[in-house]
C-alpha cells in the first residue's frame, strides 16, 4: 500500500491508496503457444512468463490439427500424460490469448502430474474428429520431432 500526503485546510494528512493488484493466473500450454514455437508471442505479448516444464495427469489424448497445432483433451480411460509448459500470465492477457488461439480451442482446467490443477489450453472434441492421434508421442514437440524424421 503506498502513502501519499494531500493537504485539508492547515493540516497534511496521509492518505492510503489500494491499487488493484492484478493476479497472474497459471496456464498449461501443450503446443504453438510454447517456447520459440510458432504462437509463443502471443503469451509474451500479455506479459506472460515461463514457469517450468511439466506433464499432466496420465488423463488426457492428443491429437494434431492438420499438423498446425495439437488438440488436448480430457479422457475417461486411456489417457497419458502430456508434456506442458506451465506460464504465468496476468489476468488482463488471459481473454487476450485466448481469442488469439486457433478455432476450436479453449481454456478449462488441467490436471499436472503433481496433482496441482491449472487452467489450461483444451481442444473442442468435434475439433479432433478425423485428425491424427498423437497422444503416443507425449507431447507436441515430440511429434513434431517425430515428424521431421
Amino acid at each position: 500500500m503506498a502513502a501519499r500526503f494531500v493537504q485539508t485546510g492547515g493540516h497534511r494528512k496521509a492518505v492510503r491508496s489500494v491499487k488493484s493488484a492484478a493476479v497472474d493466473t497459471l496456464l498449461a500450454v501443450n503446443g504453438t503457444l510454447m517456447r520459440g514455437l510458432a504462437l509463443n508471442g502471443h503469451l509474451l505479448a500479455a506479459g506472460a512468463t515461463f514457469v517450468r516444464e511439466a506433464r499432466t495427469a496420465p488423463l488426457y489424448r492428443l491429437w494434431s490439427i492438420g499438423d498446425r497445432h495439437p488438440a488436448m483433451l480430457r479422457v475417461a480411460s486411456g489417457g497419458a500424460a502430456i508434456a506442458v509448459e506451465v506460464w504465468s500470465v496476468p489476468a488482463a492477457g488471459l481473454a487476450d490469448i485466448l481469442a488469439k488461439e486457433p478455432p476450436g480451442l479453449c481454456i478449462g482446467k488441467v490436471r499436472l502430474d503433481d496433482d496441482s490443477e491449472v487452467l489450461g489450453v483444451l481442444g473442442e472434441p468435434i475439433l479432433c474428429e478425423g485428425q491424427r492421434e498423437i497422444t503416443a508421442h507425449g507431447g507436441w514437440r515430440a511429434y513434431l520431432t517425430a515428424r521431421r524424421g
